[in-house]
């Protein structure tokens, strides 16, 4: 999609009337569009060009990439600094914060240090606990959670203020997102949880991977009926699908992961298949075709773990961007960025 005010196709826009950041995310979702988020899984690298392939296997795909801020409670590369490297190529990111790791001193600095390098797009997360990672003797923090966090966010925006009342200069212009799980019992409690994020400031929702349509359904009705998906302050939401390798590797995450629902009719389907891992993507293909009819849907947020490159295939053959090209940084100029090549990132 091209605006007709963009300054520097792929750079931060005008705000509009109504909307919160400059960002492009905010922009496809408030024009009406089905949006498409993924993710990068940041490396255990201090090598910039990296980061740089990571992204590109999404090029013309996606309208925004998340930088996961120590998913699992595993050390990476931190979401700031994929977000800066990818900002400055001009990548619609979406920056990850989780209040397991800092206290709100520090996450209110990453707030504003993130808008200014052009992160319109900020994921509010509790975080998994530290005994879950690769570092269970560190000592958690859980200052804020995710719903205090988002308040002190949306404070930081509208109000020009840190949490200490402490004037703020020039405040971050910023597309408030949260997580969310419809999928997991007890599913009456879900929506209403939704709601007070919603309350607290929340404007996009990503949620957990679905792979039952029928909660999801039910989830999305009830929702509605909370009055969440209508108005000026609608929330928009995008269900997380995925590609799953195998019927072994389902079962592995459904007993492993905390909070991933994956029906046994899912398992059996994958069994049966003479190719696991290509039943895996026709399944995932299957779920966004259908999540895109649910009302209320505002998009999809694919998130496909060492399978980044079947991202492309799954849009592809859903056809759900309906003709649209998402900005990336060779789309208008082919010649814009090699992430190979030594002076990428000098752009």
């Amino acid at each position: 999609m091209k605006f007709d005010d963009e300054p520097v196709p792929g750079y931060s826009l005008p705000i509009l009337p109504g909307h919160t950041s400059p960002g492009r995310l905010e922009r496809v979702l408030r024009a009406g569009k089905f949006a498409i988020t993924s993710e990068i899984d940041p490396p255990d690298s201090a090598d910039p060009a990296e980061v740089l392939k990571r992204a590109a296997v999404f090029d013309g795909y996606v309208d925004a990439i998340n930088a996961t801020d120590g998913s699992g409670a595993n050390c990476h590369m931190s979401s700031a600094g994929v977000c800066s490297l990818l900002t400055r190529v001009g990548y619609a990111t979406i920056l990850q914060i989780s209040c397991r790791d800092r206290n709100r001193i520090a996450m209110q600095g990453e707030i504003l240090g993130g808008a200014a390098m052009g992160a319109c797009n900020l994921l509010c997360l509790t975080g998994d606990g530290v005994q879950a990672g690769d570092h269970p003797q560190a000592k958690p923090v859980f200052d804020l959670d995710s719903i205090s966090l988002l308040q002190i966010a949306r404070g930081m925006r509208d109000d020009n203020r840190f949490e200490s009342g402490r004037r703020i200069e020039t405040p971050p212009r910023i597309f408030l997102g949260a997580a969310e799980n419809p999928f997991v019992p007890p599913l009456d409690w879900r929506p209403l949880r939704l709601a007070k994020k919603v309350a607290a400031g929340a404007q996009f929702i990503q949620t957990q991977y679905c792979f039952d349509i029928e909660r999801l359904r039910s989830f999305m009705l009830k929702v509605n009926d909370l009055g969440l998906l209508e108005g000026a302050d609608r929330v928009f939401i995008l269900p997380g699908i995925g590609p799953l390798a195998s019927a072994r590797s389902a079962r592995w995450i459904r007993e492993k992961v905390p909070g991933v629902h994956i029906p046994d009719s899912v398992i059996a389907r994958l069994e049966g298949a003479e190719n696991q891992k290509e039943e895996g993507k026709r399944l995932c293909m299957d779920l966004l075709n259908e999540i895109r009819e649910i009302p209320g849907v505002s998009g999809a947020h694919i998130m496909a773990y060492r399978q980044e490159q079947s991202v492309a295939e799954i849009i592809e053959a859903t056809g759900v961007l309906e003709g649209r090209v998402p900005w990336h940084p060779g789309r208008d100029d082919p010649k814009a960025l090699n992430p190979e090549s030594p002076g990428a990132l000098l752009l």
